[in-house]
């Protein structure tokens, strides 16, 4: 799984639902969503 910080909790937590997109200028990311709080979470690098 991957690690991301989650705004709201302000901690870093392993991502539910992890997708690899490619953002408008060509770079990888990685979204998905905060398994405790629902926020959505984004992390850019592949």
């Amino acid at each position: 799984m991957v690690e991301a910080y989650c705004m709201k909790c302000k901690e870093k937590r392993e991502m539910k639902d992890a997708e690899k997109v490619t953002m408008k200028n060509g770079r990888p990311a990685t979204k998905g969503t905060c398994p405790v709080c629902g926020t959505k979470m984004f992390k850019i690098g592949a």
